[in-house]
């Protein structure tokens, strides 16, 4: 269990990445989350440039698929491809139930792939069920 989770959301949708960020932080108060919006900014965060090169990598990404700028596929493969990013799981959360990315992201090391529930409250218990796993149930290594 991991006593401060850092956890980044990269997500288009200002209304999933409220509520993601909400159900977060109604279960773990300690948690940082950052919430970044497309692609590019994620691989600007990742690589710890510009003003992000203080932050610490998160211990989870929660990953949408379809971004402007860099779509989600390429940073996945960036962070898979990355000696000191790769261990970091990735959960793939997105609205694409299309056979074709499902099997992109199992092939480029996506640790999961969750579609998005329509319904608000299927949404909450996803994202619970996302954090009782990811954060009260894993052990990570010390190194992140």
């Amino acid at each position: 269990m991991i006593k401060e989770p850092r956890i980044l959301l990269i997500e288009d949708n200002q209304g999933d990445a409220e509520l993601t960020r909400e159900v977060f932080k109604n279960h773990a108060a300690n948690t940082q989350m950052h919430v970044l919006n497309n692609g590019e900014e994620a691989l600007q965060f990742l690589k710890q440039k510009g003003e992000y090169e203080n932050e610490l990598r998160p211990h989870l990404i929660l990953l949408d698929i379809n971004l402007p700028k860099v779509d989600g596929k390429e940073v996945l493969r960036f962070i898979k491809n990355d000696d000191e990013l790769k261990c970091i799981p990735v959960v793939i959360f997105s609205t694409s139930s299309l056979e074709e990315d499902i099997y992109y992201a199992y092939r480029h090391q996506a640790n999961c792939f969750m579609v998005k529930p329509a319904n608000l409250e299927d949404f909450n218990l996803t994202i619970k069920a996302i954090y009782d796993f990811w954060i009260n149930c894993v052990t990570y290594p010390n190194k992140n």
